[in-house]
């Protein structure tokens, strides 16, 4: 049997795309719904996420301070073994010096070797000094990074038990939304989500309630209302920019408001009354 061609956007009535909204917006409000169920959760997951990659960046960063200042701690102690070596040579070689004057150079070398050995001593205290307060914020980092690791893990686990209680219905209503949105046109499709996305409560498509518009509840002119009722085109609140429908294609029965039974009585009895002063 021959697959059924697919109707193009265009050749749809618009009855049919209007009722193809309004349904796409009930899908979306129910999208939205499930959503609202999550919370605030997927933002926390994420806030914790890059949180705990910031903290592995900074234990990184100071691991890598660490290490660098061990390699300038291990290049000072060669410096001191050196030095020492030459201060012990120099002080041989002015046993067999011939004049003064090389005994004075030779003097001379063992005091720059002394002071390059206290200047190097100097270094390693203050390595010695920094290496603790890093070690100490390396600690206090890493203890930070398993509590706010096992905070993403409570959230993840609470997340993901939502989502697997909502999940095969969202993913439902996306593969009907897909549907539906094969059958209205690119451009009213775009307008209709750019609207949806400039509302607060996420509604693109609104019914006339009570002669007024369903989203900001202003009095639509009676020419327009009947305008909404024919069908033939697609017409937005002048106020808000929705785009309205009818009630009766959203499905909904419309309530008239009946005059209260006192009110008839009154006038009843006025009617009597001048037909008695008639008489």
């Amino acid at each position: 049997m021959a697959k059924e061609m697919k109707k193009d956007p265009q050749e749809y009535t618009v009855e049919e795309k209007l009722k193809s909204l309004y349904q796409l917006q009930l899908i979306f409000s129910e999208i939205d719904r499930i959503k609202t169920l999550r919370g605030e959760l997927p933002l926390e997951v994420q806030d914790l996420e890059d949180e705990v990659a910031g903290l592995r960046t900074r234990i990184g960063n100071i691991s890598g301070s660490i290490e660098e200042i061990k390699q300038e701690e291990a290049k000072r102690r060669n410096k001191i073994e050196e030095a020492k070596a030459m201060i012990e040579k120099y002080t041989e070689d002015q046993n067999n010096v011939r004049n003064n004057r090389e005994y004075d150079l030779l003097a001379k070398e063992i005091e720059f070797q002394t002071l390059e050995v206290e200047f190097c001593e100097k270094k390693l205290r203050q390595y010695a000094g920094d290496l603790k307060v890093k070690n100490e914020e390396i600690e206090r980092t890493n203890a930070l990074l398993e509590e706010r690791i096992a905070a993403l893990d409570d959230k993840r686990n609470e997340l993901e038990e939502i989502v697997s209680e909502t999940k095969e219905e969202e993913e439902k209503l996306r593969d009907h939304a897909k549907v539906l949105e094969g059958t209205i046109e690119p451009r009213l499709l775009q307008s209709f989500k750019r609207i949806r996305k400039n509302t607060r409560n996420g509604l693109g498509v609104v019914y006339v309630q009570r002669d007024a518009c369903g989203g900001c509840f202003n009095k639509i002119p009676p020419q327009r209302q009947l305008d909404i009722k024919m069908r033939k085109k697609i017409i937005v609140c002048e106020y808000c920019g929705r785009i309205m429908i009818d009630p009766e294609l959203a499905g909904v029965k419309e309530t008239t408001v009946q005059a209260p039974e006192k009110k008839t009585r009154k006038r009843a009895i006025r009617k009597k009354s001048d037909d008695v002063a008639a008489e």
